[in-house]
C-alpha cells in the first residue's frame, strides 16, 4: 500500500496506470522509438482467394524465433530499455541499473563543449584521450550514479508499478544497491579530477561541475526536495543536466567557461525542458494519482502541449538569432534555423494533433535535428572562440 502526495491509499487501479516515475529524459526516444520501428503492418489480402503467398525465404521455426526474442531481450536489459530479461546474473543487473541508453546525450554534450572551446583538436591523440576520459565521467559513470540513485529512491513506488525492476523484484539487495551508488559517485569525482590535474586547472574546474551535478541528481530523485515531482522544476533541472553541464565540462577541459556561453546553454536548457514534457504525456492518469505535478497534469494536454512546441522551437530560434547578430556566424545561423524547421513540421504533423499517441514518433523524427542543432551551436561558438 502507498498513500499518495493528497494522502489518497493506491490500491489495484493504481497498478492499472502503468506511471513512468522512472528517470525521464531526452534518451526516452532511444528506448520507445523501437517500437515504433518495430510495428508489423497488417498482411495484404491475397487476390486470389484461398491461396497462399508464397516465399523464397525460410520461415523461423520456433525454437529460432524465441532465440531471436530472448537476444533482444537480453539487448535491452544491458542498454536498461524496458522490456528487458529478468536477469539473475548481478553484474547485468548492476549495468540494468545504469541505464547505459541514457548515457548518448551527456557524451554528445561533453563533444559539443569540446567544439565550444575553440582550442579542441580532432586529431590530436592527447586531447582524443582527454575528451573520451570526460566522456566516461560524464556517461558511465555521473549518468549511471544518477540512474542508480534514481531507482534507489523510486523503489517503493516502483513496487507497485513496475514490481519487476531489479529493486522491487529483489533481484539485486539495497545494500548492493548502496554501494554501486557510492562506487560510480567516487569513479566520477575521481575521474574530474584526474582530468584537472591532466590540463593543469589551478582550479579544479571539473570536480566543481562533477559535484554540482551529482547534488542536482540527488535533489531531483531524492526526498524532501525530490524535484521529479514539480513540473517546473523537476524537467528543468533533467533538461540542464543533458545539455548545459556535459556541454560545460567539454568547454572547461579544452578552454574557458566564459559568462556568455554559461548563460547560452542554460538558456538552452529550456529546450531540454520542452523534450523532458514530451515524456509526462503518456503518464497523465498514473502521475495525476500519484500526485505528481507535472506540466500536463498541471495545465491539462492542451495547454500543456503548446508550452512544450514553445520552449523547444522559441529556444533554437534564440540560439540562430544569438549567432546571427551577436556573434556574427551567419552560416551556423542558417544550419541552426535548416534544423528547427523539421522540428516545427513534424510537431505540426505528428505531436500537436495528439501528443498522447504520437510523442514516440515525433521523437523519434524530431530529436536527431534537435541534437545537430546542438552541435551547430557549439561549433559556432568555437569559430568565434578561435578568432
Amino acid at each position: 500500500m502507498l498513500l499518495n502526495k493528497s494522502g489518497v491509499a493506491c490500491n489495484s487501479q493504481c497498478v492499472a496506470q502503468r506511471t513512468s516515475l522512472q528517470a525521464r529524459s531526452p534518451l526516452h526516444l532511444a528506448s520507445s522509438s523501437r517500437s515504433v520501428l518495430g510495428v508489423t503492418s497488417r498482411k495484404q489480402l491475397s487476390p486470389h482467394a484461398g491461396r497462399q503467398p508464397v516465399s523464397t525465404r525460410a520461415q523461423p521455426t520456433e525454437k529460432e524465433a524465441d532465440t531471436k526474442g530472448d537476444a533482444d531481450s537480453a539487448a535491452r536489459q544491458m542498454m536498461g530499455m524496458k522490456g528487458a530479461a529478468l536477469e539473475t546474473d548481478v553484474n547485468k543487473i548492476r549495468i540494468q541499473l545504469m541505464k547505459p541508453v541514457t548515457w548518448i546525450p551527456l557524451i554528445w554534450g561533453v563533444a559539443c563543449g569540446a567544439a565550444a572551446s575553440g582550442h579542441y583538436q580532432w586529431n590530436n591523440p592527447m586531447q582524443i584521450a582527454q575528451l573520451l576520459t570526460c566522456m566516461m565521467m560524464s556517461g558511465p559513470a555521473l549518468t549511471g550514479f544518477t540512474q542508480t540513485i534514481n531507482d534507489y529512491f523510486d523503489k517503493d513506488i516502483d513496487a507497485i508499478n513496475e514490481p519487476y525492476r531489479p529493486i522491487p523484484s529483489g533481484r539485486i539487495s539495497e545494500g548492493e544497491v548502496i554501494a554501486q551508488i557510492f562506487v560510480l559517485l567516487g569513479a566520477g569525482l575521481g575521474i574530474a579530477f584526474l582530468l584537472d590535474k591532466w590540463v593543469g586547472h589551478e582550479f579544479p574546474q571539473l570536480t566543481a561541475l562533477a559535484a554540482f551535478g551529482t547534488f542536482v541528481s540527488y535533489i531531483y530523485s531524492a526526498p524532501p526536495l525530490k524535484l521529479k515531482q514539480s513540473g517546473w522544476a523537476g524537467n528543468y533541472a533533467l533538461g540542464s543536466s543533458y545539455i548545459a553541464l556535459p556541454w560545460w565540462a567539454g568547454q572547461s577541459l579544452f578552454g574557458t567557461l566564459t559568462p556568455d556561453v554559461a548563460i547560452l546553454t542554460i538558456l538552452y536548457s529550456i529546450a531540454g525542458l520542452g523534450i523532458a514534457i514530451v515524456n509526462d504525456f503518456k503518464s497523465i492518469e498514473g502521475d495525476r494519482q500519484m500526485g505528481l505535478n507535472s506540466l500536463p497534469v498541471a495545465f491539462g494536454v492542451d495547454t500543456a502541449k503548446y508550452i512544450c512546441v514553445g520552449s523547444i522551437d522559441i529556444t533554437q530560434l534564440g540560439v540562430a538569432a544569438y549567432l546571427a547578430f551577436g556573434l556574427h556566424e551567419n552560416v551556423y545561423a542558417a544550419v541552426l534555423l535548416g534544423l528547427v524547421l523539421p522540428q516545427i513540421f513534424f510537431q505540426i504533423k505528428y505531436f500537436l494533433p495528439d501528443p498522447i499517441e504520437n510523442d514516440v514518433t515525433y521523437q523519434a523524427r524530431a530529436q536527431p535535428f534537435l541534437v545537430f542543432g546542438l552541435l551547430t551551436t557549439g561549433l559556432a561558438v568555437g569559430a568565434s572562440n578561435s578568432i
